[in-house]
């Protein structure tokens, strides 16, 4: 399986809203940078890949219906995946739809995803929500 297989899995559990395959991809060295000034404070840096699914994922599902939507992937090496596409969702509370572009920086190591980098619009998710 490549890196390229791993990431379109990743975004095909995205869009199932499949938690359990989710967690099944990411590595237990797993570590996440996530754009600042994402809503919930969800932002900055992530340890572990727990703290991912349930502090960052989770806690955006939970105030957001949304997935990343991917548009172009870019094998940058072997082991390495820049992604790029739009979220696209609604914020639960306002009901109002919104796209972000985002670039995903992803990194593998024996099927599994090492990392990933977010780069997205912040400034969207919040107006969805106001």
């Amino acid at each position: 399986m490549t890196a390229r297989d791993v990431a379109e899995q990743l975004y095909a559990a995205f869009e199932k809203s499949d938690g359990q395959a989710l967690a099944g991809l990411l590595d237990p060295s797993f570590t996440a940078h996530v754009s600042a000034g994402m809503p919930l404070n969800v932002g900055g840096s992530v340890a572990d890949p727990r703290t991912m699914l349930s502090k960052v994922w989770g806690a955006v599902f939970v105030a957001y219906d949304v997935a990343p939507v991917p548009a172009e992937f870019v094998e940058v090496a072997r082991d390495r995946v820049i992604v790029f596409g739009d979220y696209r969702g609604t914020c639960r509370s306002t009901s109002k739809s919104f796209e972000a572009a985002f670039a995903h920086d992803l990194t593998f190591h024996d099927g599994k995803i090492t990392s990933l980098v977010q780069i997205t619009d912040t400034k969207r998710w919040h107006d969805a929500c106001r």
